[in-house]
């Protein structure tokens, strides 16, 4: 069996358009409302930084170098970490010039990652360690998927925010056959509520760099992860599909900031 990964690559950045508009109806702190109207969603002050959460669990599950793929504009996330001095981990910083999509992001990543295997995850979501240390178990390449009733009462997302994420089509044998993006009711109900969810969480090879070198444009103008992933099945790749029952914290919109400060306040971040 492969060695487990090591490094990560944590996806930070996105416009954040959710994130940065404006909701009279959440009171935030100085510091917080700085990150939410830059729509810098990982530095936002859920007690600390949310990335910190997000790297200390990724430390938990045996990352030991993480990336960060930034705009150039981000001096905020760099400033953070050259304060903190990590100790667990070693911080990395990839830049993204433009926001081109994800599987631009992860490309981005590509002198950092060199040939070893490695985790994706988004900077906008807080995933538990369990769930992380299943991840890096996983062999070759790999993502979560999420049972959806152990995701709605895990996590702070609603019902209707869910039923709009990726669904997975899964083989008998735990392969990914198919992700199938912002399914209609019709498809939800085709594929039933068994279907597992992606929470944008993976295991890649090297492989992937070829992949998102090698799809076009969405209809929404962006170089999308899961067509490279699609493209990299289509080549010969196998991802295996690690179900999980858990839940996932996301850090979207401006109303989640409570939320998500509320279920991490007992967890201990060690960077």
């Amino acid at each position: 069996m492969c060695a487990k990964p090591t490094k990560a690559v944590i996806l930070a950045r996105g416009l954040g358009t959710r994130m940065r508009a404006a909701n009279d109806a959440v009171q935030l702190n100085a510091a917080a409302a700085k990150a939410a109207d830059a729509g810098v969603k990982a530095m936002i002050d859920v007690g600390r930084p949310f990335l910190d959460y997000l790297i200390s669990a990724l430390a938990d599950a045996g990352i030991r170098d993480v990336c960060l793929v930034i705009g150039p504009e981000h001096d905020m996330i760099r400033d953070h970490f050259n304060k903190v001095n990590p100790t667990r981990v070693r911080v990395h910083f990839a830049i993204q010039e433009e926001p081109r999509g994800t599987a631009d992001a992860v490309g981005a990543a590509k002198e950092f990652v060199g040939e070893d295997r490695f985790v994706v995850v988004n900077s906008d979501n807080y995933y538990p360690p369990a769930v992380l240390k299943a991840l890096v178990g996983a062999p070759g390449a790999a993502l979560l998927g999420f049972e959806r009733d152990a995701l709605i009462s895990g996590s702070n997302i609603p019902p209707e925010r869910i039923a709009a994420f990726a669904i997975l089509d899964v083989g008998t044998n735990g392969e990914l056959l198919e992700i199938i993006e912002k399914p209609d009711a019709n498809t939800l109900e085709q594929y039933g509520k068994d279907a597992p969810i992606s929470m944008n969480s993976w295991v890649f090879t090297p492989a992937i760099f070829q992949a998102c070198e090698n799809i076009e444009p969405s209809i929404r103008g962006e170089l999308e992860l899961a067509a490279a992933v699609m493209w990299a099945r289509e080549h010969g790749e196998v991802f295996t599909v690690v179900p999980v029952a858990s839940g996932c914290l996301d850090m979207s919109r401006r109303d989640d900031i409570a939320s998500v400060r509320e279920r991490l306040a007992a967890v201990q971040v060690e960077l």
